[in-house]
């Protein structure tokens, strides 16, 4: 049966028009057509979500090389997972009015106004930091027959996994504040996301020892820190932040 495609008027068999990629079958608009357009067109959320979250908590490394390799149809994209889980978790920092520098008053940083932006900007500041991890494991694992842009990728969703444990432990946090100690919620957080990374790393990176790779995370992330904190030190100064 010959269909007239409804979007650029070519005639062609099947599901799906040769030329634009129009479906054959076109629904009317209504509440069902809408909401399934947000599960499948904005968040994918009946599989892309859950399956990459899935995947990076039970198989972190072997998943993100098979995607890196074109392996695709089932995730998420990796971009789209890290701003829309550091947007959620941004709210809810905002929302409870979540403040992890209320103890260095005594410091030479004023911190009170970085940390209300830093809850406004969430997703921007961790897509930010982003290409700092990245810089640390292209300098590291280079040999490892991979690109930089592939390596952002690794980064990217090593990123959504540390954002969904801070999502599934914002109760603690949100306890820890409540008696003014939430700076120790970055601190566990923070431990949690350097056993993800070296497990996702030693996974990821297969061609190499177990053993090698452990180290050379090591490796990596001292690099990363000392490219953000150069970069967060500079940004203070030029703020403002810095007290004199």
């Amino acid at each position: 049966m010959e269909i007239i495609c409804k979007n650029c008027h070519q005639v062609f068999k099947g599901h799906y028009c040769n030329n634009c990629g129009q479906t054959a079958e076109t629904h009317k608009i209504n509440a069902h057509f809408l909401w399934h357009d947000i599960q499948h067109g904005l968040l994918h959320f009946d599989a892309g979500i859950p399956y990459s979250l899935k995947q990076l908590f039970t198989r972190p490394g072997h998943s993100i090389r098979e995607f890196i390799e074109g392996k695709r149809v089932k995730h998420f994209k990796p971009l789209s997972l890290v701003a829309i889980l550091a947007a959620f978790y941004g709210f809810l920092y905002h929302y409870y009015h979540i403040n992890l520098f209320e103890t260095s008053k005594k410091s030479d940083l004023d911190l009170t106004d970085f940390n209300e932006w830093n809850a406004t900007h969430f997703a921007w500041t961790t897509i930010a930091t982003i290409p700092f991890y990245t810089i640390g494991t292209f300098i590291v694992f280079r040999k490892q027959g991979y690109n930089f842009f592939e390596f952002f990728v690794l980064n990217t969703f090593k990123a959504s996994q540390r954002l969904f444990v801070q999502i599934l432990t914002f109760p603690i946090l949100l306890y820890l504040n409540s008696i003014n100690h939430a700076e120790k919620f970055s601190t566990i957080t923070y431990l949690i996301g350097i056993i993800l990374t070296f497990w996702t790393n030693i996974q990821f990176f297969n061609k190499i020892s177990k053993t090698k790779a452990f180290f050379l995370s090591i490796l990596s992330h001292i690099i990363f820190l000392t490219f953000f904190l150069i970069i967060v030190a500079i940004v203070l100064v030029l703020t403002g932040k810095i007290a004199d």
